[in-house]
């Protein structure tokens, strides 16, 4: 469907333009849309190099396996299946603690690799067990204390401000990371 909407409002705009002589207005903004989005992209390469460099480092310290029993509770709370032994244990601590510094793409390779490690463990590979539906929901519905890639894209884009939507993320994040977690613990208990 978006395939057909898209290219259809494309073709109608610059039809429009056409139309009513803004040709020089859909050129100029055609390169200005082009060079905003190679400097939002540079931001965020940035941006993405520097968390992952920070959670690499991370990793081979301390902090990773203090962060990792402080988040202990929660993490056998929400996957009771799973072994503190078990090496996957590893890659959901890493994986939360990337969501909630609000690093969501240096939070996708280690979501994959817990993801491929539980499917092994699975006995029957062709369903999705308990522990990886929570963890799609955790991924889905993640807090984030530190929203750093849209403040990294607000900043980009020339916010004066960037940092101001932390307090409306903290609520939308607890409130769907809650309310995902209770639907799905539920929903567990009752299939």
């Amino acid at each position: 469907m978006l395939n057909f909407l898209w290219p259809t409002f494309i073709v109608i705009s610059f039809i429009y333009g056409i139309l009513f002589g803004n040709v020089e207005k859909i050129n100029q903004s055609i390169f200005d849309s082009a060079k905003n989005t190679v400097e939002m992209c540079i931001t965020l390469i940035g941006s993405i190099c520097l968390w992952s460099g920070i959670i690499e480092i991370a990793k081979k310290t301390t902090i990773i396996y203090k962060l990792t029993k402080l988040l202990n509770p929660i993490i056998m709370f929400l996957f009771p299946e799973i072994s503190k032994k078990d090496i996957v244990y590893q890659d959901i601590s890493m994986n939360i603690i990337a969501n909630i510094l609000g690093l969501g793409n240096a939070a996708t390779p280690l979501g994959i690799r817990a993801m491929k490690k539980m499917q092994e463990n699975s006995k029957d590979k062709e369903r999705l067990n308990n522990s990886m539906v929570m963890f799609i929901i955790l991924n889905t519905a993640s807090l984030q204390l530190i929203p750093t890639t849209v403040i990294a894209i607000r900043s980009s884009m020339g916010s004066k401000n960037p940092t101001t939507i932390i307090l409306p993320v903290w609520i939308a994040t607890i409130t769907a990371l809650s309310i995902g977690v209770l639907s799905t613990k539920i929903l567990i208990k009752k299939f």
